[in-house]
């Protein structure tokens, strides 16, 4: 029997996957899945890796997107292989110590849970979260992503939509009439009323737009991480005393709380709608790497969803055919007749995101998969 396993990653594990139902009813097992050939000629058009194993032990520190990559070429078909099975206690979650296994139910192969680990038992207790970081629900289930970077993103954001610009809270004075405030100053901030005594509210200020390419319109725009108030006095304006900083903070600065509610019980997918979208920001650079959060063009009116996947490619440039009538390589010393044929190279696919927030007209994704870096301007698709 063949068992895999992933590296362990320090990344916290919390809640997934509410609502997620592939199969119906109980269904006998007819096979497992060393007896059956591990192909799409099975007659099954979902894609299991060559060597997918027939049981996996789900580790800490394991995504559900390094899960389906264990089982599926393609991680975005995770809905056509997940079996829920009726018998055993909370099916849509899935546990570190959890027991996989990859069998056939009538000639179609499907991955469910053999056996319950220790923590979906509730064996290993309550563990303590990070100070204001909060989960819902409270749970020690795994995440469709690495939970850390999204909630950094929440807590910190570098990219922000139009309306989250607008409705934001903002530093309105300085104590004292300063213009700029760094360490240890003290500030008032309009928008936050009833806010609790002692709570932390990041200062990010706003600078380029990001705008569609193809109507310019302003969509929202890139941020810079100022530094860190606390509440101190509710007065009206609220009273706030800056307690980290990066550089000094201005009039005008948004602050966003540092205590947030991030959601990711969402699983990976395929668009039900033909997407076609362009990466309109990389977090204020220029490129991205895996785990690298991306702003696209579309949203919920176009139909991008949490836990959707598009692939991402370059598109390809226009060269110049100088050679088509027979012409010398260059560098032979040969004289090349001018002017030439104008030739469009294709595009080429150079990553995989998965959108964990969508706005009506602007989606946040995370690159989960890249062979050459992510440019702004590069072209987004259903995979």
């Amino acid at each position: 029997m063949k068992t895999a396993t992933l590296p362990i990653r320090p990344a916290l594990v919390l809640s997934l996957i509410a609502g997620l139902t592939v199969t119906a009813g109980i269904v006998p097992i007819t096979s497992s899945a060393q007896d059956t050939q591990r192909t799409i000629a099975t007659g099954s058009n979902i894609p299991l890796t060559a060597n997918a194993p027939d049981e996996y032990v789900v580790k800490r520190g394991d995504t559900l997107w390094d899960i389906s990559k264990v089982f599926l070429r393609e991680p975005w078909y995770w809905p056509e292989i997940w079996y829920v099975n009726p018998q055993i206690q909370n099916p849509h979650l899935i546990y570190p110590g959890d027991v996989l296994k990859l069998v056939y139910i009538e000639g179609q192969p499907r991955l469910t849970i053999a056996e319950r680990g220790a923590e979906a038992r509730g064996g290993e207790g309550t563990k303590r979260l990070s100070p204001g970081v909060h989960r819902e629900p409270l749970s020690q289930a795994i995440t469709a992503i690495p939970y850390e970077v999204v909630a950094g993103f929440a807590q910190r954001p570098l990219l922000l939509t139009k309306e989250q610009v607008e409705k934001a809270p903002y530093i309105v004075a300085m104590r004292d009439e300063h213009m700029v405030g760094g360490l240890g100053a003290d500030f008032y901030a309009q928008r936050l009323e009833g806010a609790a005594i002692e709570s932390r509210y990041s200062i990010i200020h706003v600078e380029g737009k990001v705008k569609d390419p193809e109507t310019n319109d302003v969509l929202g725009y890139t941020g810079t991480y100022v530094g860190t108030g606390a509440v101190t006095a509710n007065t009206d304006p609220t009273k706030l005393t800056m307690v980290e900083n990066t550089r000094e903070a201005l009039q005008g600065d948004k602050l966003f709380p540092q205590s947030v509610d991030v959601v990711t019980d969402f699983v990976p997918r395929s668009p039900s709608t033909d997407i076609d979208a362009t990466v309109i920001s990389v977090r204020a650079i220029t490129t991205a790497g895996q785990y690298h959060i991306v702003a696209l063009n579309r949203g919920t009116e176009s139909g991008l969803e949490p836990g959707h996947v598009l692939a991402v490619e370059h598109k390809g440039g226009v060269v110049i055919d100088k050679y088509s009538k027979g012409g010398l390589s260059t560098g032979t010393g040969a004289k090349l007749a001018p002017g030439g044929t104008k030739v469009q190279l294709p595009s080429e696919r150079v990553g995989i995101i998965m959108v964990f927030k969508a706005y009506d007209r602007i989606s946040y994704g995370l690159i989960m998969e890249t062979t050459h870096e992510v440019r702004e301007g590069d072209h987004a698709k259903n995979p």
